[in-house]
């Protein structure tokens, strides 16, 4: 039996090899940083992607230890740690009650949300530094925490009302009727068929709080409490000769999110479709 090939559909091949530049466009710089941070500073005459003699990890541990990038990484961690917790669980929350419940003012309070969404944060970050400073919070870690978590839930709620308000009403009601109250209906029902969403949501939450670099700059002037972000930037003012030590700092901070979105990528895929479908 003689077998037909498919003719090659040329539209897909252009769209293949498309994407396969624009995704070298993409990785290519990050690689060369990789590779950056095992050489030596005379081996980086050799060319962005030449392979370095040796794989040493010499240039994390001085970034580790000299860079402080053990403190920096764990108030990263607390951080992102506490924002994920409370930011998720209010926008749950709130979006639930938009969704799906009716009170006064329902819609203002949601137009409010939505300011704070839109509002740059250079706008507000003068006010909200004489505020924290007044209650005694400014270079303090609750200064890095709380304004991210308002922050975040501006977003959460508006991305979890939209998820939320797409479950058939038919479905809450034989819910309750079965004597479900509304906080079973929340966790029992909607939060399970839901997951999609909420990790778009938490790894959304972990790469903006990850490397967000202008709060911490304004609210913290203690070595002791910077983040990440804060940290590579000063330590590449300290270190700006030394480009593998530098580029070891910045794969540091990098890889975290890259690992995240990594391990997550199934669940933020399906997730950011859905609410697309939804929203349209």
């Amino acid at each position: 039996m003689t077998r037909h090939r498919k003719p090659i559909d040329m539209k897909n091949l252009f769209t293949y090899l498309l994407l396969a530049v624009l995704m070298l466009m993409i990785v290519a710089p990050f690689f060369s940083v990789f590779l950056a941070s095992f050489k030596t500073p005379a081996e980086l005459v050799r060319g962005a992607f030449s392979l370095p003699e040796n794989f040493s990890w010499d240039n994390y541990r001085a970034a580790w230890e000299q860079g402080h990038f053990r403190v920096y990484t764990l108030n990263s961690t607390l951080v992102v740690f506490w924002v994920i917790v409370l930011g998720s669980f209010l926008s749950i929350l709130a979006g639930y009650a938009f969704a799906q419940m009716r009170f006064p003012l329902d819609k203002a309070l949601f137009i409010v949300f939505l300011l704070g969404l839109m509002v740059p944060q250079e706008s507000y970050i003068v006010p909200l530094y004489y505020f924290l400073s007044k209650i005694g919070l400014v270079n303090t870690i609750y200064a890095l925490i709380i304004p991210q978590v308002g922050m975040s839930v501006c977003f959460g709620i508006f991305w979890m009302r939209g998820f939320f308000a797409q479950f058939p009403r038919d479905l809450l009601d034989a819910a309750e009727i079965d004597g479900c109250n509304r906080w079973s209906i929340l966790w029992r029902i909607i939060v399970p068929n839901s997951i999609p969403a909420i990790t778009t949501m938490v790894v959304l939450f972990f790469v903006w709080t990850w490397n967000d670099f202008f709060l911490a700059l304004v609210m913290i002037s203690s070595d002791s409490l910077r983040t990440l972000p804060l940290g590579l930037a000063l330590f590449q003012g300290r270190w700006a000769a030394n480009i593998p030590l530098v580029a070891a700092g910045a794969t540091l901070v990098t890889l975290p999110s890259l690992f995240i979105y990594v391990f997550l990528q199934r669940q933020f895929i399906l997730g950011a479709t859905s609410g697309s479908l939804h929203g349209s």
